[in-house]
């Protein structure tokens, strides 16, 4: 009995939790010192276990498999951060936890698998694959060898100097394919390192992650006037942002396009089809003017058959 009550305590100290599943710690510290000390990899789950299909069917068709177990045990320390609809099973200090790294690393949809070396930066992202637990392996293997490459291209850029040396670099950051709020948030060393080499941007990486960074901020602004119902306010964010310009065209016409939803949101339909007809003209071509073509045809209906927008 008492070997039994101190192994139990030992699985709690260490954040293993058979409800993540054997093997799957909760623990993000610990995590990243098991990968430190064991020179493995982070492989993060960000799920939703009882609400989420897709990450089930991950956890179905994957996770729970002997040949994913066996074939991940000597590469990745695995680490589920579970977003529940009900938290009656976790902590509070596991769901403090949980949300703060959510947000540390902006995630925006489940399932998101994130792999990461033992400082808990990202390398690679993914999420649910088909195949099963042998193709997913596969595709981890695959995944693994982008911290190879980035690891080998920082070595090779710190040999060279100015201009060469940050566009290597440049290259390194979008060989990972991140997300810009991965890459700004757990890369600001390597992103300093390319504006000191190349003070005149002559790889225009500065120019597009100043563009990059001011978007994201007229998102979260524009988010907190909609969340206070602020339509005005929205609308003359909106038009303050579009005036001052600076902007590449896809980006100006996904702020132009946000005055559509603002409209949407109030019951304006006629305005907000007049705004998504504008938003399309600015770059007619782009993936974004495809999806308000969509939006468009809802809005047509929405308007006739007098329905609020969703």
């Amino acid at each position: 009995m008492i070997h039994t009550r101190a192994a139990l305590l030992s699985l709690l100290c260490t954040g293993i939790s058979f409800a993540a599943g054997e093997g799957w710690s909760t623990d993000y510290e610990a995590a990243k010192k098991e990968a430190a000390g064991s020179k493995k990899s982070l492989l993060i789950d960000f799920t939703g276990s009882d609400w989420c299909g897709w990450c089930i069917k991950l956890n179905d068709e994957v996770f729970k498999h002997d040949t994913f177990k066996n074939g991940v045990k000597d590469k990745f320390v695995l680490l589920e951060l579970d977003y529940p609809q009900d938290k009656s099973g976790q902590s509070e200090a596991l769901q403090k936890q949980n949300e703060e790294l959510a947000k540390k690393y902006v995630v925006e949809g489940f399932p998101t698998i994130l792999l990461a070396d033992e400082e808990g930066r990202p390398f690679a992202a993914t999420g649910y694959e088909p195949g099963g637990p042998g193709e997913y392996v596969k595709h981890l293997d695959t995944l693994l060898e982008k911290r190879k490459a980035r690891d080998e291209g920082f070595s090779s850029a710190e040999k060279l100097e100015g201009a060469a040396k940050a566009k290597a670099l440049v290259g390194v950051l979008e060989g990972m394919e991140l997300s810009d709020s991965m890459v700004s948030t757990f890369y600001v060393s390597t992103i300093d390192a390319i504006k000191q080499a190349d003070p005149e941007d002559s790889t225009g990486f500065v120019k597009k992650q100043a563009a990059k960074e001011r978007l994201t901020k007229f998102e979260g602004d524009l988010n907190a006037l909609a969340e206070k119902q602020d339509f005005d306010g929205a609308l003359a964010l909106i038009d303050k942002t579009l005036k001052e310009g600076g902007m590449e065209p896809e980006d100006t016409q996904r702020v132009s396009h946000m005055r559509s939803l603002v409209y949407a949101e109030q019951g304006k339909f006629d305005e907000a089809i007049k705004a998504v007809d504008e938003a399309m003209k600015i770059a007619p071509e782009s993936e974004a003017a495809v999806q308000m073509d969509g939006l468009r045809k809802q809005l047509e209906a929405m308007k006739a058959h007098g329905k609020p927008a969703e």
